[in-house]
């Protein structure tokens, strides 16, 4: 089984990684060291730590991809957080793989935004690992960047979850879609 978690900064992809780690007993990979150590270990590998997302993740993607199918076809678990899992990418597995794949999107509305940008987005963004984001963001491009990946998520029939009002409370349901596919999986498969 593959969990797939996306979506834009300071959503809780890492935190949430590191709960379903807890909860399954199954390692999570965080695309941002695969980022930082190609780029430290070779600075000519196609990108800069501060290109776009769009950019990273289509350099990156070939190899997250390659070590998707190495799992399910090594029958091992895994989970793999990262914004640069886009929406169009979930496309690329036949069959036999994306039936082993549960991916979630995680996004933010912009009233959420609006009401909780620096009381609870910008305060929570180190909840796992720091990431020395700068103090202050700008909302708008913040918004801008949540109301395009939602676009994207939409185009592209992906699972997407969108926080409105209040994120203990709805981050609930994506934990219930991991555990209610995960259990599909597990008859489909036979997992014991």
């Amino acid at each position: 089984m593959i969990i797939l978690i996306s979506g834009n900064s300071c959503t809780g992809k890492t935190l949430m990684s590191q709960k379903l780690l807890e909860k399954y007993h199954i390692p999570y990979f965080s695309i941002d060291h695969l980022k930082m150590g190609l780029y430290r270990g070779d600075t000519d590998c196609g990108f800069t730590p501060l290109d776009s997302t769009e950019l990273i993740g289509e350099k990156l993607w070939p190899i997250i991809r390659g070590m998707i199918m190495t799992n399910i076809e090594n029958n091992q678990n895994i989970i793999i957080e990262g914004c640069y899992i886009l929406p169009h990418y979930i496309k690329d597995f036949d069959v036999a793989y994306s039936e082993q794949i549960i991916s979630v999107f995680l996004g933010f509305s912009q009233k959420y935004i609006e009401e909780n940008f620096k009381s609870n987005i910008v305060k929570h963004r180190n909840a796992i690992e720091d990431r020395g984001y700068p103090e202050e963001g700008i909302i708008t491009d913040y918004i801008n960047e949540h109301d395009t990946f939602r676009r994207n998520c939409l185009d592209n029939g992906v699972d997407y979850f969108e926080i409105d009002k209040n994120y203990e409370e709805e981050i609930i349901k994506v934990y219930d879609f991991i555990e209610t596919q995960k259990r599909i999986m597990d008859r489909k498969f036979n997992v014991r």
